[in-house]
Parts: C-alpha cells; sequence; structure tokens
C-alpha cells in the first residue's frame, strides 16, 4: 500500500484550540507505523497540491477565491466550528494532492491512503461546514473520472453523514454515493429516503444508523445494501472516506466500533473491488477525534487490506437497513 501524505496538514490550524486538532495527524501516522511494524509493506508517498483545475471540478471557483483569499488575510472562520488560518490553503490543497496521488496509485494497481487534515467530507460545491474546507474525497473522484474511470463509488463510514459529498454528486449517475452514519445526528441529513435525483436517483445510498450501534449492524448494512449495490454497479474504483469516529471511544461519535471493525470493512471492500475488476481501495481520511483510537484504526484499515474477508451474509431483519432497501429497490434489482 501506498501512504500519500505532507507535513502541511499539520500546521492547519496549528495555533487554534479545536477538536480537529493538529495532533490528529501524527497519531494518525503512528497508526501507519504500527502496520508497518505488524509486517504489512508500505511506501510512502509525496504529494503535490492539487491543480486549481482539480479542485474546480468539484468546487465553485468563487468558493475557492473565497477560501484562498480567507488564508491569505490570516484565517477566520466559515461557520462556529470551522476554522482556518495562514496555513490552511496550503493543507487542504496538499490534502487533495495527496487524495489525487491516491487515486494514480490505485489505477496503477496499488492500493493506497490519503493521510491528511482538515477532513472534507462536509464541504459542499459552494460551501465549508464541520471543520471542512475543500472535499477531497470529492476531487478524486473527479479526478479518477478525467482519467477514464466511467463508474467511481464513494463509500463513506464516518459517523457524520457526508453531507457535502453527496450533495456534489446527488445528481450523477456516474458516482455512487454510500453512507452509514449515526441518524438524527449532525449534519441532519441522510435520510434512507435521500437517493439522489435526476440522472442521480437511486445512486445515493443511506444508512441511517441510530445511536450505540456496533459491528454488527454495520455488517447488516454491508451485507444487505453496500455489498449487493456494489456488486451491481460494478465500479472502476472504491474510494473511501475513512471516518473513525463511530469508534466505541470516541469523544463526537456515541457508536461502538471497535478498531478492528475498520479492518473488517477494509478487508470486505478489497474483496468486492477484486470480485468486480475494479481497482483497489483509495481511502482517505476523514474524522476521528480520539488519538489512541484513531492510531488503533488507522493500522487496522491498513491491515484489513491484507486480510480475508468476513463474509457477512444478511440476515433481513435490520429495520435500518430494510428502509433504505425499499427505498432503493426500484433502482437495484440485488434489492428485491
Amino acid at each position: 500500500m501506498h501512504i500519500y501524505s505532507d507535513p502541511a496538514s499539520e500546521h492547519h490550524l496549528e495555533n487554534i484550540p479545536h477538536i480537529e486538532a493538529p495532533a490528529r495527524f501524527p497519531a494518525a501516522l503512528a497508526g501507519v507505523q504500527y502496520a508497518q511494524e505488524s509486517g504489512t509493506r508500505l511506501e510512502h508517498r509525496t504529494c503535490k497540491p492539487a491543480p486549481r483545475s482539480a479542485l474546480e471540478d468539484a468546487h465553485a471557483p468563487s468558493y475557492l477565491d473565497q477560501l484562498e483569499e480567507l488564508c491569505a488575510s490570516g484565517g477566520g472562520y466559515l461557520d462556529f466550528d470551522t476554522a482556518l488560518d495562514q496555513h490552511s490553503w496550503s493543507a487542504v490543497t496538499l490534502a487533495s494532492g495527496a487524495a489525487i496521488g491516491a487515486v494514480e496509485s490505485a489505477l496503477s494497481g496499488t492500493p493506497a491512503f490519503a493521510i491528511v487534515r482538515p477532513p472534507g467530507h462536509h464541504a459542499g460545491r459552494d460551501y465549508g461546514m464541520g471543520f471542512c474546507l475543500i472535499n477531497h474525497i470529492a476531487v478524486a473522484a473527479e479526478y479518477a473520472r478525467s482519467q477514464g474511470i466511467e463508474r467511481v463509488a464513494i463509500l463513506d463510514w464516518d459517523v457524520h453523514h457526508g453531507n457535502g459529498t453527496q450533495d456534489i454528486f446527488y445528481y450523477s449517475g456516474d458516482v455512487l454515493y454510500l453512507s452509514a452514519h449515526r441518524s438524527p445526528f449532525y449534519p441532519g441529513t441522510g435520510g434512507a429516503r435521500e437517493i439522489g435525483e435526476g440522472r442521480g436517483q437511486g445512486f445515493t445510498v443511506n444508512a441511517p444508523l441510530p445511536a450505540r450501534s456496533g459491528e454488527d449492524l454495520y455488517a447488516a448494512v454491508f451485507a444487505g445494501l453496500f455489498i449487493p449495490i456494489l456488486r451491481e454497479f460494478r465500479p472502476g474504483l472504491i474510494l473511501v472516506s475513512a471516518g473513525y469516529d463511530a469508534h466505541r471511544a470516541d469523544p463526537l461519535g456515541g457508536m461502538q466500533l471497535e478498531g478492528d471493525s475498520f479492518g473488517r470493512f477494509t478487508a470486505e471492500l478489497t474483496a468486492v473491488a477484486r470480485e468486480v475488476g475494479a481497482a483497489p481501495l483509495a481511502l482517505l481520511l476523514e474524522g476521528g477525534y480520539n488519538l489512541d483510537a484513531l492510531t488503533q484504526s488507522v493500522a487496522a484499515t491498513i491491515n484489513g487490506a491484507e486480510q480475508e474477508a468476513p463474509g457477512w451474509e444478511y440476515a433481513a431483519d435490520a429495520g435500518s437497513v430494510e428502509a433504505a432497501r425499499r427505498a432503493l429497490a426500484p433502482f437495484w434489482h440485488s434489492l428485491r
């Protein structure tokens, strides 16, 4: 696996007290180190800033101008919990560059993980929120499409719904967005009936889960919803918004996953990618705010890419999953 990162990630908000803190970056890299020490073969790769054209594929030029100008003036706030400073523009453009690098690696046959901050999945085409400024996974998806990948899937297991990613691709039939997230919870989106519009109808897949959900319910989501749809969609590339705030130790999430749960998620997706003939996975760090849990979860995710898939089966008794299956059944034969 290739690891893409840049020290600029640690400088974003270095002087502003914040839960999305600079210490998250070395904690995530410690997980990379643990995975390497356990025997997983890794190679660190440098990245360069994403070109403006790649950012504009996901974001409005006027919004990008606003961010760049605000950073150049010393920083400020987009909303009550979304801050930026003089280092933020460099951090986010390099983070999107890391996401592009991860796509290039995957398309060349090697799975990759972009270890970056700030996260991105709450950022929409012309707005930032929820700690997010640029939507790196959306930049990655559009870059993959520019390289000839006709069908891209984004799977988001962060505890918060990726409203920005959903908004960007809500009308697209070429990018499949799948999200398992706590609900009701911030940001208040991601209901089972939010399935896309126009050409995008059926290509937004939401699995809202109750607080304190554990791996058993996530396994039902994978087996009963995500995996059948991925098999039917047959993406050329699967991108993962890898947030770790559904870990039981996270101060924000209120869920019950263990670090090893994320390894099993990765193993399952790796197996599906092989089955449908997709490129290896490209993963991107999103949330996760307990530093020890973040380290454990990153290590488990990396190791999971080389482990046997759990092979979960759906028992058809999960109410949260059934609601989503009913909403999406008109668009996917595998759910009927």
